[in-house]
C-alpha cells in the first residue's frame, strides 16, 4: 500500500499538476490585485464614485453585502477570462507547431515522388532514343 501511495505522490503528473495549482493561486492574486487596484477604481468612476464593496442591503437588522459578492464575481470573470485567453494563445502555438511538424515530411514525400517521375520520365525517353 505504501508503494502504490509513493508512487501517485510522486508521479510526474501530480507534481505538475502541485505546479499548476501555485501558479495558478499566484496568478488569481495577480488578478485580484488588478481588479482591486486598477479596474475598479475605474469602475468606481463611472458609476458615480460607487464602490462594488460598499454596495448593501439592509434586511432588518441583517446586513447584506452583496458588493462583495458582484466583486467576487467580478473577479472570477476576469480570471477565467484571463486563463481562457492564456490557454487558447498557448494551444493556438501548439496547434501551429504540430501542423508546421506533419507538413515537413508530407513536403519531403512530395519532393521525392517528384523526383522519382522525373527519373522515370528521363529513363523512358532515353530508351526512346
Amino acid at each position: 500500500m505504501w508503494e502504490d501511495f509513493k508512487n501517485f505522490a510522486f508521479q510526474g503528473n501530480l507534481i505538475d499538476l502541485a505546479v499548476a495549482v501555485v501558479i495558478g493561486a499566484a496568478f488569481g492574486e495577480i488578478v485580484t490585485a488588478l481588479v482591486d487596484n486598477i479596474i475598479m477604481p475605474l469602475i468606481g468612476v463611472l458609476m458615480n464614485g460607487v464602490s462594488f464593496t460598499n454596495l448593501t442591503w439592509q434586511v432588518g437588522e441583517a446586513s447584506v453585502t452583496y458588493g462583495v459578492f458582484l466583486q467576487s464575481v467580478l473577479d472570477f470573470v476576469i480570471i477565467a477570462l484571463s486563463i481562457f485567453l492564456f490557454l487558447r494563445i498557448v494551444l493556438r502555438k501548439k496547434q501551429e507547431e504540430e501542423e508546421e511538424a506533419e507538413i515537413e515530411p508530407q513536403e519531403q514525400l512530395l519532393t521525392e515522388i517528384r523526383d522519382l517521375l522525373k527519373e522515370q520520365h528521363n529513363d523512358s525517353a532515353a530508351t526512346k532514343e
